[in-house]
């Protein structure tokens, strides 16, 4: 559900940013079009989030794709709420979650992650900031079987440690 929200709220930002004169003052100009929907967690957004918290949430996969567990586990907070795409849940010390994603990542030889997007998602009535990421990670595990996948992830922020993460993969063909 986050998902959909901060994806919405990616829309809604990237439609509100017409190329405009720098000199232009224009008071914004109020919708008359009415939405089937309502946004129940915020569709007041804007990308005012910290190029910090950015290379936070991009130094996670690159973690990942390296092998580094204890830099993967310096990007999380102390406490981790993690939604994983097979719909596993975890809440609790990031600690524990690390003892589920290194024996994962001990089972393959190599990653790689192609990193196609990402947006930065500030919501304004929530103090919250979300990062979402979109891209292709191929994972090769020690007896050579490939997997390929597209991904989608969402990661909350705060204080500079990702504290809320949710994936939603797609499997390649």
């Amino acid at each position: 559900m986050l998902f959909s929200i901060a994806l919405a709220g990616v829309i809604l930002t990237a439609c509100n940013t017409a190329d405009k004169p720098a000199e232009t003052k224009e008071e914004p100009v109020a919708s008359t079009v009415e939405l089937p929907y309502t946004a129940d967690f915020s569709s007041n957004v804007n990308q005012d989030v910290s190029d910090q918290d950015l290379l936070t949430v991009l130094n996670s996969y690159k973690s990942w794709e390296n092998g580094d567990i204890a830099a993967l586990r310096a990007t999380l907070a102390d406490s981790v709420s993690f939604n994983a795409w097979d719909g596993f849940k975890y809440e609790g010390p990031s600690d524990g979650l690390m003892e589920r994603w290194s024996a994962s990542r001990d089972s393959l030889s190599s990653v790689t992650i192609k990193m196609h997007a990402w947006t930065k998602n500030h919501f304004v009535d929530r103090d919250t900031d979300v990062i979402v990421v979109w891209y292709t990670e191929i994972d090769t595990s020690k007896d050579g079987k490939i997997d390929s996948a597209t991904w989608s992830d969402i990661n909350l922020v705060k204080d500079g440690k990702i504290s809320w993460y949710s994936q939603y993969r797609q499997t390649m063909k």
